[in-house]
């Protein structure tokens, strides 16, 4: 047991409740909080902040947990051309690999990554969706301008199949690959909006209309 999971078993306690009442006052499985007690699970600042403030009582000295880990290696220096920044960074990465995960970023063909974003996971989810379902798209015209989308910029997405009127997706339609509003007309068609210098609207038969991923979330480059 780490010093963080002691801190939060005796204020959980102290406070007279248990393992699964805290869970659900916290929004996680009772295995959850089980695990961030024995140390088995590392907990990110979001949920020790969260915690003291259920709790009532701060638990906020994780940084003191890994310096120590840090320290006791050095107690015990081996021949090693590793050095103690080295160590450092092994220790953090170990810490969080469990709490963040590493998002592709993919152009719009989806076929390869071109890049990386570490965003954090959460009951093994990114942003409420299963962590394989969670991608960048790197936005590659300024066809959406007009809804503040442009070339450059990263849009978080998620892949699906169902389609949500008036919500922002990369489909597939005509051999091409593009981000487009959806409106739905009725039950056959669908209209295309997009914005550039303008509206522009294309009205295809749903048949004819593949989605790849719903946008979630704009990050524009500044």
């Amino acid at each position: 047991m780490n010093r963080v999971g002691q801190k939060i078993k005796l204020a959980r306690t102290e406070m007279g409740i248990s393992q699964k009442q805290l869970a659900k006052k916290l929004g996680v499985s009772e295995r959850f909080i089980n695990e961030a007690e024995s140390g088995k699970r590392i907990v990110n600042q979001n949920i020790i902040d969260r915690l003291s403030k259920i709790l009532g009582k701060s638990i906020n000295d994780i940084t003191m947990s890994f310096e120590e880990e840090v320290y006791k290696e050095d107690k015990n220096p081996k021949f090693s051309p590793i050095t103690k920044k080295d160590k450092v960074q092994d220790v953090w990465s170990e810490a969080f690999g469990s709490v963040l995960k590493k998002v592709p970023i993919y152009k719009y063909d989806t076929r390869r990554a071109v890049g990386f974003r570490q965003l954090p996971l959460i009951d093994n989810k990114i942003e409420g969706y299963a962590q394989d379902k969670v991608m960048y798209l790197q936005v590659e015209s300024d066809d959406m301008e007009g809804f503040r989308i442009q070339r450059g910029d990263l849009v978080l997405a998620h892949i699906t199949g169902e389609m949500h009127n008036n919500s922002i997706y990369l489909v597939e339609y005509s051999g091409k690959r593009e981000l487009r509003q959806i409106k739905k007309l009725d039950t056959n068609k669908v209209l295309l909006i997009s914005s550039r210098s303008g509206i522009r609207t294309e009205t295809i038969e749903v048949k004819s209309l593949k989605i790849i991923a719903k946008l979630d979330r704009l990050e524009i480059k500044l």
